[in-house]
């Protein structure tokens, strides 16, 4: 049997390719025929060309056995719907810091100026609110000189808010300003606010493409596997919990407690915990643990003590929520108010470890702040750089009301609806999540297991 005889056989067999998942199309909308030239020299163009991507829990918990998607290949295509020479761009950034903001910010810049020549792209200043006159903020006109050197640093030289925005006010600004093509860098949220931008520029008629670019420090976009800046969150938050390992062996029953980013969902803790393999308790929002009592956190943690005399414990922001006060509260995006789960580890740790005599010191450690602020990985900046250049490609060929994804190392294009349907979390059936129970030993923890929350 020839290799690739051998290569197909391993493959999943899989009858039908769709391009329907709960009903929404994978089919990505166009302004109108294609008529233009490109004049990119030859390239691999991706033209019609779809790539059966098969799915299953590892990327969506909505899947038990693998389905196939046919998605869109990313990528230049020969025909253009927009004149290049006449194309006007302008680029938001929106939601919370993250790294490779600035790579894809860069990423943009220089592929609309030096691949198709466009004379215009401008960056609209501190988010959504950038469209809004009543602001005052100025838009800003975003040049290969202006961008040069953005990539060196973290943050994003627009600016961002956070917030909804009226989507008929922001098309306003567009059509003044005879924008043609507007790309979206935000996460969940940002990308709603783009669906709802692309309803308003449809119901007007007018040839506008909206590309979304999704970024979300905490992996949780529908159907991206990573997003960018998740792989720079990881190695910033792992060189915490080394900090914390290295302070919990420093003392007799020290006690490492190192909170990490992760409203909705536990990827960047299970990662990087994962990364080390030095830690002992790791707790996500997907998998709801108790203090005390059988399987509980507490008596787990004293016996750890008791046979190793040190512990790491990492925590997601938004772990344990059901042992707080919930008030119901949202902030200006519309997300839950998270209560302390951190606050309410350490006094609870104390509590009990004092309660039964057992000595200890508690170090804890939050480098949320860091993590979100830092330039990005050698590694990110490649994919920030890639999702750029696809964005403009899509744009250009006049693909609309998408955003550009990387699933199983191949560049697609995913239809908003599909990515805004719900937020991604960490499947407790994945083999992540076992391997997170097999490097911790956490297994017997309550909650732990998917068998737990049937």
């Amino acid at each position: 049997m020839s290799q690739q005889h051998m290569d197909d056989a391993s493959q999943p067999m899989l009858s039908v390719c769709h391009r329907e998942y709960n009903g929404i199309a994978t089919d990505i909308r166009l302004l109108g025929p294609a008529k233009l030239d490109s004049p990119l020299p030859f390239r691999a163009w991706a033209d019609d060309r779809r790539i059966p991507i098969y799915v299953d829990r590892e990327l969506c918990d909505d899947f038990d056995d693998p389905v196939c998607l046919c998605f869109e290949a990313a990528g230049p295509r020969r025909k253009l719907y927009f004149d290049p020479r006449r194309a006007k761009c302008a680029i938001v950034t929106c939601g919370g810091l993250c790294p490779g903001l600035n790579d894809v910010i860069r990423s943009i810049v220089l592929e609309a100026y030096h691949a198709y020549d466009v004379p215009s792209v401008l960056g609209i200043r501190y988010g959504l609110e950038g469209f809004i006159s009543r602001y005052g903020h100025t838009v800003a006109e975003l040049t290969p000189q202006r961008v040069s050197d953005i990539h060196r640093f973290g943050g994003t030289i627009l600016g961002t808010s956070r917030g909804p925005q009226s989507p008929e006010e922001i098309v306003d600004m567009l059509e003044r300003n005879n924008v043609n093509i507007l790309f979206v860098i935000g996460g969940d949220g940002s990308m709603k606010a783009a669906q709802a931008i692309a309803t308003e520029v449809s119901s007007r008629g007018l040839k506008l493409a909206v590309i979304g670019i999704p970024k979300t420090i905490d992996n949780d976009i529908n159907f991206i596997a990573q997003s960018f800046g998740f792989e720079t969150a990881v190695s910033k938050a792992t060189e915490a919990i080394q900090c914390a390992h290295t302070e919990a062996c420093g003392v007799h029953n020290g006690v490492g407690l190192v909170k990490l980013m992760g409203r909705e969902s536990g990827f960047i803790a299970a990662r990087a915990a994962l990364a080390l393999k030095e830690v002992n308790f790791v707790l996500v929002p997907e998998a709801p643990f108790r203090l005390e009592g059988q399987g509980g956190l507490l008596p787990a943690l004293e016996q750890r003590l008791a046979a190793r005399h040190h512990a790491v414990i990492v925590v997601a922001e938004g772990a344990g929520q059901h042992l707080l006060d919930q008030r119901g509260e949202t902030d200006i995006s519309g997300n839950p108010v998270l209560g302390d789960i951190a606050t309410l580890l350490q006094q609870e740790i104390r509590r009990y470890l004092g309660e039964r005599g057992v000595p200890h010191t508690l170090k804890f450690i939050d480098p949320s702040y860091i993590i979100r602020s830092v330039p990005a990985t050698p590694n990110d900046k490649v994919y920030c750089g890639f999702l750029g250049q696809y964005a403009v490609h899509a744009a250009m060929a006049g693909r609309t009301e998408m955003v550009v994804g990387r699933l199983q190392d191949k560049f697609v294009h995913l239809p908003l609806p599909l990515v805004t349907a719900k937020r991604r979390k960490l499947n407790i059936a994945s083999d992540l999540w076992r391997a997170v129970l097999e490097s911790t030993g956490q297994g017997m923890l309550a909650g732990m297991l998917p068998s737990e929350q049937a």
